[in-house]
């Protein structure tokens, strides 16, 4: 009798345990609100659809280029010194 206590004492705290364990989940897996998010590459024409991560580096990359552009534009560009011709200085000096 005692051993059939136990054994079901044991199933009711394993029952106990299940339940409760499989309805614990994080607060942002519980509910979806809003539309569903996906990466940038399968919708890449509408930004508001993005998962955060991807938007932020997305805009990221864009605030980069703008400043990279404009730090050429406004310096110049890349400045390679072109020369015409490397200048060749005689062995002899011609006098005339």
């Amino acid at each position: 009798m005692a051993s059939t206590a136990t054994s079901a004492a044991r199933l009711l705290r394993v029952n106990a345990r299940s339940s409760v364990s499989s309805s614990r989940t994080f607060a942002s897996d519980a509910h979806e609100h809003g539309p569903k998010r996906v990466p940038i590459w399968e919708d890449p024409m509408h930004p508001a659809r993005w998962k955060e991560e991807h938007f932020v580096f997305a805009s990221l990359a864009g605030w980069g280029l703008l400043f990279y552009g404009g730090y050429k534009f406004f310096t110049g560009g890349s400045k390679e010194k072109k020369d015409a011709a490397p200048s060749k200085s005689p062995a002899t000096p011609a006098y005339h």
